[in-house]
């Protein structure tokens, strides 16, 4: 084999194991959301995959040189069906029960394991080959071979996250990188012939895989795995199999509002109605179903709101789906990155909460804190440099929404970071979910804060215990 091809097929190899890999990540998210414990697992167990099928390579690159190649044939063939295999098999798992962190692993090592021992298999009889083409020069060569192995590697992380899953799905994704990997047959040539019956069975599947498999989200970028469900009268919001937002549809009827669903918006928003004036500017760190921003802005003609929400295909999926939303946006809405709207009153920002707070010069009379990714909010907005921030630039009052379990790590968290910068503090939280969890809310302000007259239903008092509070340096470091 020419030493231009080993490196080209190294090259290739690696771009395609680190595409599943970035690929395995996003596809948990609608069984068990995205997070440190996730990525983690996908990360150790993929590595783990490439490390046996290391070893074993090294094994088969001893064999006689007619059964190795006929096993690195075999070996990528077996590649391209794992792959494409791999959301159907996930589903599967969850379907029979697999949950919590447990099920996580167990189905993350079952799905991607294998894979990943196939496509690195045949890496060492290549390395071989490449030190046989090139007698003498072996150090040469085998630095070419690493550096391939790190290009590819590059390549197919860029490859997954900027290209394949925001384009073609998470589906799409698996079934290409199994179509790559028999792409690479034709070069492995000598050694005891194949079946070409296997072979093109193996095609054929992966073509049917990618091009009829269910797609693992209604819709799907890079960010996030979205669905929408209308349950009755109602349109909900699911992302990353956490429900983000919902509003109330009245068929025949006009509302002004989003006729709010989810009671941790209700409570939110009669606390924003007591404590804000007619002529509100607000901060909402998180557009979500942007429920809130249109209730705000249907009750209050004179107020003003700037949306920050860093996935754009969120705000089109609610421009599609959530009438209420989406009439707010389309009378009210415009491009708050680009400057302040002559006539819109809803700026939308399509960044990270925590980029836009540290460069905006825009001041605020309160901020909303409600920015999720999956079932749980990002760690780098829940620090003591997030807050002191936030408190630069809104005058008023600081409102945050939160999964956790009640008095959990993460309220617990957020609340010493809030005694730090606000003197008066409400704290409440709604009913326990079968997982254990619920949400937390704060409200946290300068001045004190006059009391509801009533809250929804399930929602009461809650007091969080003393702990210590997030920083950049020592943050949350998240859950499922």
């Amino acid at each position: 084999m020419r030493f231009s091809v080993t490196i080209a097929l190294i090259l290739v190899l690696s771009a395609v194991g680190l595409t599943y890999e970035i690929a395995a990540g996003r596809v948990l998210a609608p069984f068990f959301g995205t997070s440190l414990v996730t990525w983690t697992t996908v990360i150790a167990t993929v590595l783990g995959g490439f490390s046996l099928g290391s070893a074993l390579g090294g094994v088969v690159a001893e064999r006689p040189r007619a059964v190795a190649f006929r096993d690195i044939r075999s070996a990528l063939v077996a590649t391209a069906v794992l792959m494409a295999v791999s959301p159907t098999l996930l589903g599967l798992l969850h379907a029979w029960g697999a949950r919590g962190t447990g099920g996580m692993i167990l189905s993350v090592v079952l799905v991607f394991f294998p894979a990943s021992v196939c496509v690195t298999l045949p890496s060492p009889l290549l390395a071989k080959l490449a030190m046989e083409a090139r007698p003498g020069r072996e150090g040469s060569s085998l630095g070419f071979l690493l550096a391939a192995g790190s290009v590819g590697a590059i390549f197919g992380a860029i490859l997954a996250g900027f290209v394949t899953l925001p384009l073609i799905g998470s589906t799409a994704t698996f079934a290409a990188c199994g179509a790559v990997a028999l792409l690479c047959l034709p070069f492995v040539r000598g050694g005891q012939p194949g079946t070409p019956a296997v072979t093109i069975a193996a095609a054929g599947f992966v073509a049917f895989a990618g091009l009829a498999g269910s797609p693992a989200c209604q819709y799907e970028s890079g960010l996030s795995c979205l669905h929408v469900v209308r349950q009755g009268p109602e349109v909900r919001l699911v992302s990353d199999g956490t429900m983000q937002a919902a509003e109330r549809v009245t068929p025949g009827e006009a509302d002004d509002g989003t006729g709010l669903v989810l009671s941790y918006t209700g409570w939110l928003w009669a606390r924003m109605d007591r404590d804000l004036g007619p002529e509100a500017s607000v901060l909402f760190v998180g557009g979500g179903g942007y429920t809130l921003p249109t209730e705000l802005l249907a009750s209050r003609p004179k107020a003003q709101a700037v949306a920050v929400e860093i996935d754009p295909m969120v705000t089109k999926v609610v421009r599609l789906h959530m009438p209420g939303a989406a009439d707010m946006i389309a009378r009210a809405g415009y491009d708050a990155s680009e400057g302040e709207g002559a006539d819109g009153r809803l700026g939308i920002v399509h960044a990270d909460g925590r980029v836009y707070l540290n460069e905006t010069d825009q001041r605020f009379d309160a901020a909303v804190m409600d920015a999720f990714s999956s079932g749980s909010v990002p760690a780098h907005l829940v620090t003591r440099e997030t807050f002191a921030r936030l408190r630069e630039i809104a005058d008023g009052p600081v409102y945050v929404n939160l999964l956790d379990t009640p008095d959990g790590p993460l309220a617990r968290g957020v609340h010493a970071i809030l005694r730090e910068f606000y003197p008066h503090i409400e704290a409440v939280q709604g009913r326990v979910t079968a997982g254990g969890r619920t949400n937390i809310l704060f409200a946290a302000s300068l001045a004190p804060l006059e009391p509801l007259e009533s809250l929804p239903d399930g929602y009461g008092p809650t007091q969080i215990s003393d702990a210590r509070a997030f920083t950049d340096d020592r943050g949350w470091v998240g859950h499922r």
